[in-house]
Formats: C-alpha cells, structure tokens, sequence
C-alpha cells in the first residue's frame, strides 16, 4: 500500500533560521511519506538583508509561497506593522496550501505571525527551541507565546523541556530533541583556513574576530550607545574583523549604520551581509573569538571551542557553555573581554567541553515525530496540565 504523504509546512524568514533548518529539511525531503512545503518570508526578501532568498533557491529548495512582510521602517510601531503584514501575508498562503502540520524555529516576530495566522485554520504547529530565555529582548515574550499556540514541541536541552511543561504543556507534546542546527557541523566538509581568507578577503596571519550585534529590543532607546561602545572597543584592537549584518529588528537601521561607517574607516574591516552556511561555519572553526549578541555564540559556538564574549541583556537567562564570556555594554569591559577570550590555550580546552544543546542528531528525531504524530481532533484541543503547586 502506498503511504499517505503528510505536507509538511516550514517556515523561514531569515538567515540565521535558516541555516538551522537545513538539516530539517534534508529529512523531510528524503522521508517517502512527507513533502516538503516551504514558506520563505521577513529579511530573506530584502536586498539590505543580502536577498537570502536567492540562496535558499540556489540550495535547490522549491519554494510554495514568498511572504513579503517588511516594512522599510524598524520603529517599534513599524515592527508592530509588519507583524500585522505577515499574519495576512501567511494565512493567505496557509489557506492556498494547505500544510498538515507546519514547522516554525524560534523567537522571531515573524514567526509568531506565522503561528496566529496557522490558529483559525486549524493548521498544527510543531516549535522548535521553545522553552529557552533571551531576557533583553521582545523575542523572550514572543518564543514562549509561539509555545502557547504550538501543538507539538522539540526542545533543544531538558532545561528548556521542563520550561515548557511549566507553562502548562501536556507531556506527550514535548520532545527532547537537541538543537538541530548542529546536525550541520561536520568537520569533514569545513573549508581550510586558507580558503576561508580566500573567500573573504582576510589575511592568512593574525587573530580573526567574528562580530555580530544585534539591537537589545527591550532597551532599544540605548541601541547607539550599545554600539558605540562595541566599536570603540573594536578599534583598540589589532586582529581582523568580520562584521556582519545584524537582523530586521527595532533599531537594527542604527547598528547598520554606524558598522557601514566604522568598515570604511578601518582597512581590517570586512562587513559581510551574508556569508552562506559552509562558508559562515568555516569561518567558526578558524576564527579566534566571536564577539557581539548573537545566539550562535551560544548555540554553534561551543561545538567549535569558539570563545564568545557576548555583551548585554539580549541573552540573559539562555543556556550557555564555558565559551561564553558575559560582559556589560562598555567598552573598557568589552575589550578585557576579548583580550580574556584571546587567552593562549584556552581555545583548546574549550574544544574538550560538551556544547549544552545537543549532540548534533537533532533533525532525524524531530523527522521522526513530525511522521508519526497522529493528525486527529486530540492534536489540536489544547489542554492545560497543571504543575506542583498550580491552582
């Protein structure tokens, strides 16, 4: 008997999510009994984002529906904006193709569109990395609500498994997966140094530091400062910076600015609007430190032995390796930070430690639940379990 194909609905809208998603999609494209539909939308769309799409399509991923939700303004009221944009945006294609169940990844705000517009059309939700904490940003609020409207959920360590079920979620819904963006760390497929220098324009000799920062969405007013001082502690520096982009958040138009204005001042500089995943990972593996507040200074970070100095509130109360180096907004505290994280020999026994968000198989087991869930009514009636202690 032929197996009834599910449809299997994923959503991306930048290229940070996508990279985690690769190894998701690559199971679904090879399951018999799934296919794949795949949503793109958000920053991917957008030139100033480095039009991510084109990359998406040159990886051979058919794309069901484009989802186009920016708006060009990044104030809160424009962020509220395009959140709106893409809720119609999103059932607009949910309605067209009509997704068994659909995937979505994180904490962004154009994800949780995604979620409310997937709500009236009873469509299922399965979350990935839910039940994390990022205390300095909006994104906090938004990834537990996504928990809230999801149906089934794959969290990235049982810390975050746990979480989840505090906030009501019935267990059999929660899946202890591991992160699935590092199903794509490979060693075996890494480029050598010099072909990364090659790539990128960077000098064969000296430290390389990977700079990523993104606005603090609880504390936007400070944004300029914020970055001011990460570049005045960056220009004290003898090492090779590669800046990139931060994502379409509030105030994200003030960090872009001013790095496109320190880039041109200084010659080892280079500011980079997408990398593509080899060459990004790559990049991890033969960089000497990150520095900034991106997540994959958490995530990806401790399974190369990167040190990360991450800098402010972005991501208080995530899960975190010994790589990470926690530092104020300043940039005299900064700049101790990095000389720390450039220490001799400390990458070296950060390469021996574990990275607390899995152990690289993610992807097969998140696969495995999206073929198996039973699509019944039981799916998608929510209840509430209470925990010890709970009215």
């Amino acid at each position: 008997m032929t197996p009834i194909t599910r449809a299997i609905g994923v959503v991306t809208v930048s290229r940070s999510d996508y990279g985690h998603l690769v190894p998701v999609l690559h199971e679904i494209r090879t399951a018999p009994d799934l296919r794949l539909v795949l949503f793109v939308a958000g920053a991917h769309l957008l030139p100033r984002f480095g039009r991510t799409v084109d990359l998406v399509e040159a990886d051979g991923w058919p794309i069901a529906a484009s989802i186009d939700m920016l708006e060009a303004d990044d104030s809160p009221a424009g962020i509220a904006a395009s959140t709106a944009r893409g809720v119609d945006g999103f059932a607009r294609a949910f309605a067209r193709h009509r997704p068994d169940v659909l995937v979505l990844m994180g904490d962004r705000f154009e994800m949780l569109a995604a979620a409310v517009a997937a709500l009236p059309l009873v469509v299922p939700v399965a979350h990935i990395h839910g039940g994390e904490e990022s205390e300095g940003a909006i994104d906090n609020q938004i990834r537990h609500a996504i928990t809230k409207l999801a149906h089934v959920h794959f969290a990235s360590a049982e810390p975050h498994a746990r979480r989840i079920a505090q906030m009501g979620e019935e267990p059999w819904r929660i899946h202890m997966t591991g992160a699935p963006g590092l199903d794509r760390i490979r060693p075996s497929e890494l480029l050598r140094r010099g072909d990364v220098a090659a790539a990128i324009g960077l000098p064969q000799a000296g430290p390389w530091l990977v700079v990523t920062f993104h606005p603090v969405t609880l504390e936007y007013q400070d944004t300029e400062r914020h970055v001011d001082e990460l570049l005045a502690a960056l220009d004290k520096l003898e090492a090779t910076l590669v800046l990139t982009y931060p994502g379409a958040d509030t105030a994200g138009r003030a960090i872009i600015d001013r790095i496109e204005e320190f880039a041109g001042r200084h010659p080892n500089v280079r500011l980079v609007t997408s990398l593509g995943d080899r060459l990004y990972l790559s990049l991890l593996e033969h960089a000497d430190a990150m520095v900034g507040n991106s997540s994959s200074g958490l995530i990806e970070a401790p399974s190369f032995g990167l040190p990360a100095v991450n800098i402010g509130s972005r991501q208080t109360g995530r899960l975190r390796g010994a790589n990470v180096i926690d530092v104020a907004p300043e940039r005299d505290d900064i700049l101790s930070a990095i000389e720390a994280a450039l220490a001799p020999g400390l990458r070296t026994r950060l390469r021996a430690t574990p990275n607390p968000y899995g152990d690289g198989r993610a992807a097969p087991r998140i696969v495995k639940v999206l073929r198996e869930v039973e699509l019944t009514p039981r799916l998608v009636r929510k209840r509430f379990v209470e925990t010890e202690g709970g009215a």
